[in-house]
């Protein structure tokens, strides 16, 4: 159980990282949930997928699933901060609202985003002594935890941070990419 523990805290640290990002923009409960469960769902479900699909076919797109990821990622947040910049001051305001979970389309292609590496973690599956239900489970729920952590800990920081929030958030997301591309998450 702890090789799979250990497998699925180094796949949840993108969506803890991505999440920190995300929390800048504002956390409500609607976004947790959103979050978590698109998340949840993603690094559950990528591991399965790259089981199914086979070692032939994932190890072909593993590499590139990385710069796939990445690119994904940096587009995202450049988006992000390019939204919050045009966005006009509102007097009184605190925090931002969270353009990026708004939209249930952009944190989806987050979410595959960030899980397009599990495709290959789905293969390492296959040579642990655990079965495919179980391994989905523990990783889906490392996934959401940290994503809950993530999500707070930027909530609190860009609550803080007040209408750069949202700016500081997209710049979190380039970094998560550009990290995801030098292969240090």
């Amino acid at each position: 159980m702890l090789p799979l523990l250990l497998v699925a805290a180094s796949v949840g640290l993108s969506n803890l990282a991505a999440a920190i990002g995300i929390g800048f923009g504002g956390v409500t409960a609607r976004t947790r949930i959103r979050v978590a469960l698109v998340f949840g769902v993603f690094e559950a479900g990528m591991p399965i997928v790259g089981l199914v699909v086979g070692a032939r076919v994932a190890s072909g797109i593993g590499h590139e699933a990385r710069w796939i990821g990445a690119a994904v990622l940096i587009i995202i947040g450049v988006v992000t901060v390019i939204q919050a910049l045009r966005q006009p001051a509102e007097p009184g305001r605190g925090a931002p609202s969270s353009h990026h979970t708004d939209s249930l389309g952009r944190l989806i292609i987050s979410a595959f985003a960030l899980s397009l590496d599990n495709l290959a973690a789905g293969f390492a599956l296959g040579t642990m002594p655990v079965g495919v239900a179980e391994a989905a489970i523990v990783i889906g729920g490392v996934s959401v935890a940290l994503s809950l952590a993530g999500l707070e800990l930027g909530g609190r920081v860009g609550a803080a941070a007040g209408r750069r929030g949202e700016q500081i958030g997209g710049a979190i997301l380039v970094g998560v990419g550009v990290a995801i591309a030098a292969g240090v998450l």
